[in-house]
């Protein structure tokens, strides 16, 4: 009989791990918290309109098609992707609008009508970027991290020098443009992964060839159908989804998980992959005598941000948005100062404002815009009514000064979401929205292990470890425990 193995969680992480593993034979339930799979990724329909609760971005297509290819599948046996084009809108100002097309003529085009001999510039840049992505996403990543010496090998060594690990993005960004507009829609990437531009390492110009050269994407239906359609590959696999489970505790006997018990019952297990967050499996769900890190630990970690996030039905059309929107129309350091250097809610935030409506007719009734708004804030603020709707308000006025129209009496639905939701929903960690920032002090071997050191068999996946946080990483995270575990457990 293959091994019992018990996955915590159904989001990106761990739907990847108990495919991987039931793929390769094993018995794996999953047991999720919410009602629904997808963690983050979640969907939910009001009004009849249909909202992605989490990420709304689809960049590194090859992660996808890669994942899929495993199983003998692609992402097209289960959902249509279209290409976005423009990619997405930056609002410097109500009438200082820049579109990013799709295409890379189009792009140098773009950057040489804004700042003279930037094209070639760009396509250095590029190139460079491309070669971090294919050692980052297609080396490094898949690293777990567990020794040294898997990072020992003469052509890592060498690869890790071309990478710029040690310089900043502010720094490698400023060798190629010096105009500010181009500044900040090349450092727009960078402002979700847990640092200014100025702290984060220049490596991460590899999102830039993933943006720029590989493109944005939308899957018909919304990001949801990633989820639906991973779940589907789950269970052709034979994994067993079971919901409403929430567990209470990891229960551990002589450095060996026997079971895990859910407020609907107890499970006998040979492993447990966690996909839940890691600071609560280890402080909540584990004795205090089977913890990897301390509370002064997770304390000292630096988080990437949190997010306000506003769901918005309108019984009508907006004008002048694009499907991605991002509103650059305040000082970008200073929010981003607000976020990372001297936590606290924004003085004058940016934000981001996804309307999917324009590309994709099911998600709002005929006639009707689908809005998601969404400001990157500090993670472990005070979170209240109140200071919801003085944001709200704020980001009214600005998007109605944009369209140059009336929104606010055309609302049909609205649900906000911040810290406190994060914590219930996910148990987030200092109410986080994306996981641990990726500065070079929490990279590879400095990020939480994916195994525990005590326990021989309580394996950690998700954003919180290796490789990290976003979407694709998550996908990546899955399959690298997986692979761990059956090393270990074969």
């Amino acid at each position: 009989m293959p091994r019992r193995i018990l996955v915590i969680g159904a989001g990106f992480a761990g739907l990847a791990a108990a495919t991987s593993l039931a793929d390769k034979g094993y018995d794996v339930t999953i047991l999720e918290k919410n009602s629904t799979p997808g963690g983050r990724a979640r969907v939910f329909q009001a009004e009849g309109f249909t909202f992605d609760m989490g990420p709304s971005w689809y960049w590194m297509p090859d992660i996808f098609e890669n994942y899929f290819a495993r199983f003998g599948k692609k992402p097209s046996d289960y959902y249509n992707l279209i290409r976005l084009d423009p990619s997405y809108s930056v609002i410097f100002g109500p009438d200082d609008v820049v579109d990013i097309p799709a295409g890379m003529p189009q792009i140098e085009a773009l950057f040489e009508q804004m700042e003279t001999g930037s094209s070639i510039r760009l396509r250095e840049f590029l190139k460079q970027a491309a070669y971090k992505y294919d050692v980052g996403m297609n080396q490094f990543v898949w690293k777990p991290s567990r020794s040294i010496t898997e990072f020992l090998s003469l052509k890592l060594l060498f690869d890790v020098a071309r990478l710029d690990v040690f310089q900043s993005f502010a720094i490698h960004a400023r060798k190629f443009f010096k105009n500010s507009r181009l500044l900040e829609i090349i450092e727009f990437p960078v402002l979700f992964l847990g640092a200014t531009p100025e702290n984060t390492p220049a490596m991460y110009s590899l999102m830039n060839y993933a943006e720029m050269a590989m493109g944005t994407w939308y899957p018909l239906g919304g990001m949801h159908e990633i989820v639906k359609a991973m779940v589907r590959l789950a269970e052709e696999k034979g994994v067993k989804i079971l919901l409403n489970q929430n567990v209470q505790k990891i229960d551990v006997v002589k450095n060996q998980v026997q079971k895990v018990v859910t407020d609907q019952g107890i499970f006998e297990t040979d492993v447990v992959v966690a996909g839940a967050d890691y600071h609560h499996v280890e402080s909540k769900l584990v004795d205090a005598t089977y913890r990897n890190y301390s509370d002064t630990y997770w304390q000292s970690r630096v988080m990437a941000p949190s997010s306000l996030l506003f769901y918005l039905g309108i019984n009508k059309r907006v004008p002048r948005l694009q499907h991605h929107n991002l509103f650059f129309d305040e000082n970008f350091k200073l929010h981003a100062q607000e976020i990372y250097e001297t936590p606290r809610w924004p003085t004058k935030p940016l934000f981001y404002a996804s309307a999917p409506s324009k590309t994709d007719s099911s998600v709002a009734p005929e006639g009707c815009e689908n809005l998601f708004l969404l400001i990157p804030v500090a993670p472990d603020l005070t979170d209240d009514e109140a200071t919801r709707e003085h944001y709200f308000d704020l980001l009214m006025d600005r998007l109605e000064a944009y369209v140059g129209e009336d929104i606010r009496n055309h609302i049909v639905y609205k649900r906000s979401y911040a810290h406190r939701d994060f914590k219930s929903d996910y148990n987030a960690f200092r109410g986080n929205a994306y996981g641990l920032a990726n500065t070079l002090r929490q990279t590879a071997l400095l990020k939480p292990a994916l195994k525990n050191k005590r326990v021989n068999n309580l394996f950690y996946t998700g954003q919180l470890t290796v490789p990290g946080p976003g979407v694709p990483p998550s996908l990546i995270s899955g399959l690298v425990v997986a692979d761990e575990v059956a090393k270990e457990f074969h």
